[in-house]
């Protein structure tokens, strides 16, 4: 309502401070417009005579916009269409701007929509490879073996030099789910999530193979308090209320308007001249 209200009131201060046909006015508002761009752009005021320039030049746009509109020219322009459609959002824009969301708003924005703002699990976790290739049918035997040795009291406590050659690190530090998912698979991050903290684990299977694992912490993700992402939620919030101004300032427009969609004229079938008619 306040948007439609502001469109038509514009309307009409526009229609009443219209200058007469073939009349121009070059107010000092204006003059003090051009000149702060100028200054704005070259960091110093303009000269005069810099400044008449600016004023001539803008009398030359104003005439050759008129004499184009008089001509039909702004009609069935794609680019002119879509730059007064933006103008026209941006004074919905401006409207849904003036509003400050309230605690109250912002928590229950965060309880409605939690997944953009949900905080993953992150792992601290150390790993020993085994290839597959390189072990063979010996594979699950050598494992077990290693997982025994890396668990006994006095076993070393750098594992690096263990397991087989591996590309990726032997240590992750607070790493999230994602990455982890991203770096060894789906299957790996899971189980990352179930086994126990505080000792070598395994065998847990990767893109890559089969690893020992000991998991140092695990970081539980969920949904956070509103303290911890106040700037995010208020953003998106505010991006909410955009896109809704816009759709109710678009539609009380709209029923000013009679739309008439007429139906597409049906294609006639054409017969190929190879198609055998029968």
């Amino acid at each position: 309502m306040l948007g439609a209200l502001l469109f038509a009131g514009y309307g009409l201060l526009k229609r009443s401070g219209e200058p007469a046909p073939g009349r121009i006015v070059i107010t000092q508002g204006k003059i003090e417009n051009l000149r702060a761009s100028f200054s704005r752009v070259w960091q110093r005021p303009p000269s005069a005579a810099e400044l008449d320039g600016l004023v001539q030049d803008d009398i030359r746009e104003e005439i050759f916009m008129r004499e184009a509109m008089a001509l039909g020219l702004d009609r069935d322009d794609i680019i002119i269409r879509r730059r007064l459609r933006q103008k026209m959002e941006f004074v919905s824009d401006d409207i849904a701007a003036q509003a400050q969301p309230t605690d109250a708003e912002l928590g229950a924005y965060l309880t409605a929509h939690p997944d953009p703002f949900r905080v993953e699990p992150c792992f601290t976790f150390r790993q020993v490879y085994l290839n597959p290739e390189k072990h063979g049918e010996n594979l699950a035997r050598d494992a077990a073996h290693l997982l025994a040795q890396l668990n006994q009291p006095r076993a070393k406590a750098d594992a690096s030099a263990l397991g087989d050659p591996f590309l990726l690190e032997h240590q992750f530090a607070a790493v999230p789910a994602s990455e982890v998912a991203r770096q060894f698979g789906e299957k790996f991050a899971a189980k990352l999530g179930e086994i126990s903290l505080g000792r070598w684990q395994g065998p847990v299977e990767s893109g890559y193979g089969v690893h020992l694992v000991w998991l140092g912490e695990r970081t539980e993700g969920g949904a956070p308090a509103l303290a911890d992402v106040r700037d995010a939620v208020r953003r998106e919030w505010e991006n909410a209320r955009r896109l809704e101004a816009n759709e109710k300032f678009y539609h009380e427009l709209l029923k000013r308007y009679t739309v008439t969609i007429e139906n597409p004229k049906p294609v006639e079938a054409k017969t190929s001249r190879n198609q055998e008619v029968k």
